[in-house]
């Protein structure tokens, strides 16, 4: 006698907007400043020289990039989607790629080798952040 059992199916939460947004918030803060802790230990300065200024970015910096854009993305999404719903789907593509194209200014910029990783995966944290936020707003939406 053969048992299966049925695969195991992983679904979002249905999100209302602001906590959508509040929570994303908080979530990409909180991974961004483990990624940050495990890149110092690693010997990350997170330090990088503009114009002649050497200038750390970390952790106030890792704060403000993790919380500034994913709250005027999400906010922005969100409120376009009162009158198309399709737009979070589409702010969900649009948000992931963003996020990992702009890794090119972090690996183009001055920093060691840890900190670069560590910046870059912070980017990437951002993914599915993102997609997990908006597609929670969508399906609240559906089942109202």
């Amino acid at each position: 006698m053969t048992t299966t059992t049925a695969p195991t199916t992983y679904t979002v939460p249905a999100l209302n907007r602001p906590v959508a947004v509040l929570g994303a918030a908080v979530v990409a803060v909180v991974v961004n400043l483990i990624i940050w802790a495990i890149g110092a230990a690693a010997g990350g300065s997170f330090e990088v020289t503009m114009e002649g200024k050497t200038e750390s970015v970390a952790p106030g910096g890792v704060i403000l990039m993790s919380t500034v854009p994913v709250l005027i993305g999400l906010t922005v999404a969100v409120l376009v989607s009162y009158l198309w719903t399709g737009v979070l789907r589409t702010a969900a593509v649009v948000g992931s790629v963003l996020a990992l194209g702009t890794i090119v200014m972090t690996v183009d910029a001055d920093f060691d080798t840890a900190s670069t990783i560590a910046l870059s995966l912070m980017h990437v944290a951002l993914v599915p952040v993102l997609v997990i936020a908006l597609e929670g707003v969508r399906r609240h939406l559906a089942e109202q």
